[in-house]
């Protein structure tokens, strides 16, 4: 006979062996979410609302930049390279607001993460967004959980096509709208709009559009819940932000087990009990179709319409509201010590919800105890000072720059003179959506002069030069030094750039090259 050790090792070894043979990707189980109702629900009807708002009409505002600018108010001009978002605009040089943006993004989404678990993907993520508005479609077509399947379980007639037909429409028409949308962000919207309807967009717009639609229509209609499960990366890298101070839906097994839906005959027995009633209806109202009982999963996306589903079962049964809630690992560790009566002290089961379902002040005095530890406060002060770097560049930065090329062949041309020229390709970037006129200035070189090709010839040390709105002028320009002065090999001079009847300036340090003494 085989003793005990060797039978754990045996059984550790089949139970690694079947997981091994479990396949990477199982083929989609139809999931059919139940409506819920509560106020996670409400939250998620307010944020479908606002983050769909944001994505349709923003292109449609409009923001006055003058006659020389575009007055779209969130606008990426790839033709000229700008982007504007209402009164900033970013040129290609200024990247790196963009990257800052993205940084910020990274880090809050670290810092929400850590605190109140995966918000980002049961509220504000896309696929969430789309999927919900889906599923309002779905339900007002087909019926609810129960009408819907089936429906699906019916044979094909004419009022099943009927519905499939008139729900995968509705889907397209979201669908198109979305691609529609999102090139609106790239051109100016009211005057593509009738292009596109006219069928004389360029056609990379109807790429673009044909590409979004297919994606919008296949991730949110079709695919769901398996985009977050196989598709989406975060599920997987969201552990390494969760600590035991982090929310996240929380099913309280401590109270809820064992679960009976027989609990007046179970007490009548003297059985024991808990609050579950095996309801199944926070699995009912998953858009993700797992069971929350089971514990943290994966594919959990925090969304909390199991709680109030919970919720108001716990409500027609004169129980108290919490048997699923938001609470940290070390609240659900607390009450299971005290409910296996490994401990002395734990939270009240009402930890979320009060008695009216209604957050109280020492309760959320608690929760903002836990949620600011010095790991939020690491998050949080780096995404603060990413974004505090981004408003000081924005507030202090120049809109007028020069950039300066020094020819490389030749290097220097000798004049008949013995005066030594030596040639510039100068770029003054006017940076604001008017005409201004700029003072272009030689200094640090004794002696010298420059010229600039088409102000017919004339020498100086200093010349106007007028330069169009919110965009770049080149010159050529070629300095001059007498023989008397020069000094062999490169010296540095400045050529100095400021604005007329204003206060923007800027300088660039240039090299004058002479030929060495023989």
């Amino acid at each position: 006979m085989l003793d005990q050790d060797e039978a754990e090792r045996l059984e550790v070894e089949a139970v690694n062996s079947a997981k091994l043979r479990q396949p990477l990707y199982v083929a989609r189980k139809k999931v059919f979410p139940k409506r819920a109702n509560g106020q996670f629900r409400r939250f998620k009807w307010i944020v479908m609302a606002i983050t769909l708002g944001i994505y349709y009409l923003t292109p449609w505002l409009r923001w006055d930049r003058g006659p020389f600018a575009p007055d779209q108010a969130v606008l990426v001009d790839l033709e000229h390279r700008r982007f504007y978002f209402f009164f900033i605009e970013i040129w290609p040089q200024e990247f790196y607001f963009i990257a800052g943006l993205l940084m910020m993004a990274g880090i809050g989404l670290f810092l929400i993460t850590s605190t109140v678990g995966r918000a980002w993907c049961g509220y504000t993520c896309p696929q969430t967004v789309w999927v919900d508005l889906f599923l309002v479609v779905e339900r007002a077509i087909e019926g609810d959980r129960n009408a819907r399947i089936k429906l699906d379980e019916a044979p094909l007639s004419f009022e099943k096509l009927r519905k499939r037909l008139a729900k995968h429409v509705i889907w397209l028409v979201i669908a198109l709208a979305t691609g529609g949308a999102w090139v609106f962000y790239f051109t100016d919207a009211p005057s593509l709009l009738p292009d596109l309807l006219r069928g004389t967009a360029p056609a990379v717009a109807y790429v673009t559009v044909g590409i979004l639609t297919f994606t919008t229509y296949t991730l949110g209609g079709l695919m769901r819940e398996q985009v977050c499960t196989y598709m989406c990366p975060w599920p997987r890298i969201q552990g390494a932000m969760l600590d035991e101070s982090s929310l996240t839906v929380t099913y309280n097994d401590w109270r809820g087990e064992p679960r009976s839906r027989h609990a007046k005959k179970a007490a009548a027995q003297g059985l024991s009990v808990g609050d579950c009633i095996d309801c199944n209806a926070c699995v009912a109202v998953c858009p993700m179709g797992i069971d929350i009982r089971d514990g943290q999963q994966m594919e959990c996306i925090t969304c909390a319409l199991c709680i109030d589903a919970c919720d108001a079962v716990m409500d027609r049964t004169g129980r108290e509201r919490g048997l699923i809630s938001y609470a940290t690992l070390s609240d659900y560790n607390a009450n299971m010590a005290l409910a296996t009566g490994g401990g002395t002290h734990a939270i009240e089961p009402t930890l979320v919800h009060g008695p009216n379902g209604r957050l109280s002040d020492r309760i959320a005095h608690f929760h903002l105890r836990k949620i600011f530890r010095p790991r939020t406060f690491i998050y949080f002060g780096a995404w603060a000072l990413v974004g505090v770097a981004m408003l000081y560049g924005l507030l202090s930065r120049e809109r007028l720059e020069i950039s300066v090329l020094h020819d490389r062949n030749p290097q220097y041309v000798l004049l008949s003179d013995g005066a030594i020229r030596n040639g510039y390709t100068v770029k003054l970037l006017n940076m604001v959506p008017e005409k201004r006129t700029f003072t272009l200035s030689l200094s640090s070189l004794p002696g010298a002069t420059m010229s600039v090709v088409g102000m017919d010839g004339k020498e100086g040390t200093s010349f106007s030069i007028p330069v169009e709105p919110d965009r770049p002028h080149t010159l050529r320009v070629y300095v001059k030094q007498p023989a008397e002065q020069l000094r062999p090999g490169g010296t540095d001079f400045r050529l100095h750039v400021s604005e007329e009847n204003g206060p923007e300036a800027a300088d660039y340090t240039a090299t004058f090259i002479a030929p060495e003494k023989r």
